[in-house]
């Protein structure tokens, strides 16, 4: 089911019906899984609404494709999860399908 949010990536924005923890995981894989003007808006979205658990699980994603591993494990923690280990494309993709996609 990830595929079909992955075959929205060359529009402009995530598709307007995604939950917002969707969008951000959108943003994220849209700006390459890598730091960027992409991962900002992933990270906004994810600030808006600190202490639900799905924007904290993804807050954390988003500061595990930055790099800050503590920041990251601290967004699952909080979440009441921990990082995946087998990479990033299938940390997005359990995520997706997690979170309902």
């Amino acid at each position: 089911m990830t595929v079909g949010l992955l075959d929205t990536l060359d529009l402009a924005a995530p598709p307007g019906a995604i939950a917002p923890p969707l969008a951000a995981l959108w943003w994220l894989m849209k700006g390459g899984l890598a730091p960027g003007p992409a991962w900002d808006r992933a990270h906004a979205i994810c600030q808006r609404r600190e202490g639900d658990p799905a924007h904290d699980l993804v807050h954390g994603f988003a500061h595990w494709i930055e790099g800050d591993i503590g920041n990251a494990d601290y967004w699952y923690q909080r979440a009441g999860e921990r990082r995946g280990d087998s990479g990033l494309r299938a940390e997005w993709e359990r995520l997706a399908a997690q979170l309902g996609v």
